[in-house]
């Protein structure tokens, strides 16, 4: 039978070389997670989700005008001109969209083009994940339909190596 004295006065809690260990586990895990994890990779994710989203939503309004006018609106890099007036990225642009969005990145910007006869158009942007993203075109490379159209390909702020087009064109 225990005594009530080895049961008042016998050491509890954790020695400092099992706080140690424990740490040391912890740590390990940790780094497990963060490698598995990989956040910078899923920031880089994130900012071109954000870009493949915005060109789908200038693509809609694209098209909308398109059905209003019988062309697309004539522009300029870093501009669409619906109706004769110039629109900078980010103003707004009623009744196709309440703004046009614009790269967040101040580094960064969309590009669009249009056909000298108003049918045809591209708006390129530059994926920071480049090769990593399957979408991009020529597996992260510049896309090759814009040295066919006279236009940089860097003029996205990084290679423009991901684009959305009408139905006729190919980014």
């Amino acid at each position: 039978m225990i005594s009530v004295k080895k049961l008042l006065f016998s050491p509890r809690g954790f020695t400092l070389v099992e706080m140690i260990v424990v740490v040391a586990i912890i740590g390990i895990f940790a780094a497990g997670i963060v490698a598995v994890i990989n956040p910078r990779q899923q920031i880089l994710k994130a900012h071109d989700t954000r870009r493949k989203s915005d060109l789908n939503a200038i693509q809609r309004g694209l098209e909308a005008y398109y059905q209003d006018y019988g062309r697309y609106p004539q522009g300029l890099s870093y501009k669409i001109a619906p109706a004769g007036s110039v629109k900078e990225w980010g103003s707004a642009w009623s009744p196709y969209m309440t703004t046009i969005p614009k790269d967040a990145s101040n580094s960064q910007a969309y590009v669009y083009y249009v056909s000298a006869d108003g049918q045809g158009y591209v708006v390129y942007a530059s994926l920071e994940r480049g090769g990593s993203d399957p979408q991009t075109c020529n597996q992260g490379a510049a896309c090759t339909s814009m040295g066919a159209r006279s236009i940089i390909t860097t003029a996205c702020g990084g290679l423009c190596n991901y684009g959305v087009a009408s139905a006729d064109i190919n980014p």
